[in-house]
């Protein structure tokens, strides 16, 4: 088991208590991505993590794919699903390079709160790109540290960091600001449609992308 499956498998225990405090962000995002999406879309949730965004817009598109390296967030994801009778999310572990993800098989990929977490944002974008169907749109919430935040929610990324640096947490923890995320979505050759930044002690940057069409 890879030490970053193993955090978040650890992680999903607690997963939805932690991030109820940031819960106005994630509403907000989950508001602005239905503004987005049609109900004949087929959609990838990258990073589904507990499976709450997915359950919720599942009424409003036809099929959603969702996954995550966490086995035991998709655990919890399905439990979610099951309970509210939803068939039209299929929640799998795995990774955004995994070769069963056809190029140009999805209308919207999702990408919540994690492009600021994993190891090669450049790459995966650029996988992203390859996995939408052409015009298809990327939509992402990232947290842009780098903006503004809160005194406190500045006092817990220093500490996360020094956990980062001595190996605790196994994760790449970056300090975005919005511009580099609007450097990321450029260079992954997509056009920026519609964006917000959203507050609630700290920043979040959400966008939403176009595939750029080849010439």
């Amino acid at each position: 088991m890879s030490k970053t499956k193993s955090f978040w498998d650890n992680a999903s225990k607690n997963y939805d208590k932690t991030e109820e405090r940031f819960e106005y962000i994630h509403q907000k995002s989950r508001e602005n991505t239905k503004k987005h999406i049609e109900s004949a879309n087929v959609v990838l949730d990258y990073g589904c993590g507990t499976g709450t965004t997915a359950c919720e817009i599942a009424n409003d598109v036809k099929e959603i794919y969702a996954i995550d390296i966490s086995s035991k967030m998709i655990e919890i994801s399905k439990g979610k699903a099951a309970e509210k009778n939803i068939k039209n999310v299929t929640f799998a572990q795995g990774d955004i390079f995994d070769e069963n993800l056809r190029k140009e098989s999805f209308d919207r990929i999702l990408a919540f709160n994690m492009l600021h977490t994993i190891p090669n944002p450049e790459k995966v974008t650029k996988r992203i790109n390859e996995l939408l169907k052409p015009d298809g749109l990327f939509i992402s919430v990232t947290p842009s540290l780098g903006d503004k935040m809160s005194f406190l929610v500045g006092l817990q990324i220093r500490l996360v960091q020094v956990l980062c640096k001595i190996g605790i947490i196994p994760i790449p923890i970056r300090i975005l600001k919005s511009t580099d995320l609007d450097t990321l979505i450029a260079k992954g050759n997509f056009q920026t449609v519609d964006s917000e930044k959203i507050y609630k002690d700290a920043s979040n940057y959400f966008i939403v992308a176009k595939k750029k069409t080849e010439m």
